[in-house]
């Protein structure tokens, strides 16, 4: 797959954004197929350490890959249903990945003997999603239907069960970073809650503190199914919410205040590019210092772009400062940013990131230095965006 490379000296009109380089150009160095038929890929993640990843298929299997080779480690099988998410373990247990399914189970696997190590389980409910954190990191926080399930890890006790706080599935439980107390839940039924998990872990006092919470904390009503959330910020102030109808809208979890709302982001994002539109999105992007953050756009031939969120002031969405094209061929369903490695290049070992989407593939994108690629390309022909005289129909790929 070889394509024309053309670097833009244009700059991105982001005006958050102090990062105004150039437009990064992205290669695609190979594809690996991880389906025998139409299976797809869910979820790509990284261990704590970066020598592994994750990859969470259709099969409900969890297979293991090299993030800087891509070679085959093995595979984690034992769900009987979707696989909802996957999680590594931090550094206390580097070699655990978790993950949790429709099945009704959250399982540990020894990433080193593919095996299962241990497991819970929320009866007949499904398992959405689920965080680690607490005071003392025991935690286990997860999205059982409608339910917030607690256990204490270390014994597989549950701790605590709140069964009010939302009336549809719950979408997503995150402990807040360095604030390990506060765990935030999103819902189908358009909420975002917070909790306060401090003091004794047993079920009258979580249960008490976490109503003293919604209290004196907030509950954001974002009036429409939430997909995913996220925090960013120098002191992760700042929540990121993505709806399952392509809505953005920044948040102040503490207080509850809206910073911004995109409620057009799919026809902001794709009137700053020439390509195809913007159908859904994928992801939002912090690199975890600074205030700036990126939207993640696809298409459903599966082009991806980082778009700049600027939230301060006029809400707007500016040009793609990378875009990822000639990889996948449908949706993309997940995306992985390689980190930055002490001042080097922004990615270790000249490699980008990786992708994988419902064509099955899990591709991997170099940087422009690197003479390993089939050239992917960006241009200044993206930024400005040709007239139409219609709009194609958009679709929810979900």
């Amino acid at each position: 797959m070889e394509m024309e490379a053309e670097e833009s000296q244009s700059q991105p009109k982001s005006q958050s954004c102090d990062n105004v380089n150039s437009i990064k150009r992205f290669g695609l160095k190979n594809s690996i197929q991880t389906n025998f038929g139409d299976d797809y890929v869910f979820e790509i993640v990284p261990k704590n350490d970066w020598s592994l990843m994750a990859v969470s298929l259709s099969t409900n299997v969890v297979k293991l890959y090299s993030p800087v080779t891509g070679q085959y480690s093995g595979e984690c099988k034992g769900h009987s249903s979707t696989v909802n998410q996957i999680s590594f373990s931090g550094p206390s247990t580097p070699h655990v990945l978790h993950s949790c399914s429709s099945d009704g189970t959250i399982r540990a696997w020894d990433t080193r003997s593919f095996h299962e190590v241990w497991s819970v389980t929320a009866g007949s409910q499904e398992i959405f999603c689920f965080s680690f954190g607490g005071s003392t990191d025991y935690l286990l926080a997860a999205g059982c239907g409608s339910q917030i399930q607690f256990w204490d890890w270390r014994n597989k006790k549950q701790v605590a069960c709140l069964e009010e706080s939302h009336v549809e599935d719950v979408t997503q439980v995150h402990f807040v970073p360095n604030n390990q107390n506060k765990v935030v839940s999103a819902s189908v039924d358009g909420l975002i809650c917070t909790f306060d998990t401090g003091g004794d872990i047993n079920d009258d006092d979580l249960l008490e503190s976490a109503l003293l919470t919604l209290i004196a904390f907030s509950v954001i009503n974002v009036g429409t199914s939430v997909g995913k959330v996220g925090f960013f910020g120098e002191t992760n102030k700042h929540l990121w919410c993505l709806t399952h109808i392509e809505t953005l809208s920044i948040w102040d979890w503490k207080d509850g205040q809206n910073v911004a709302s995109f409620e057009n982001a799919r026809s902001l994002a794709s009137d700053s590019w020439t390509l195809d539109d913007v159908d859904y999105f994928v992801d939002c992007h912090y690199p975890g210092e600074g205030e700036n953050l990126w939207v993640i756009g696809g298409t459903g031939a599966g082009t991806v772009g980082y778009f700049p969120v600027n939230y301060g002031g006029a809400a707007t969405i500016g040009p793609p400062e990378a875009v990822l094209v000639g990889g996948h061929t449908a949706v993309v369903r997940s995306v992985l940013p390689m980190p930055s490695v002490q001042g080097r290049p922004a990615q270790s070992h000249g490699i980008f990131g990786w992708t994988g989407g419902e064509d099955g593939r899990l591709c991997c994108w170099l940087s422009d230095d690197s003479s390993e690629i089939n050239r992917s390309w960006i241009s200044n022909a993206m930024v400005m965006r040709s007239p139409k005289t219609h709009k194609k129909n958009r679709h929810n790929p979900y």
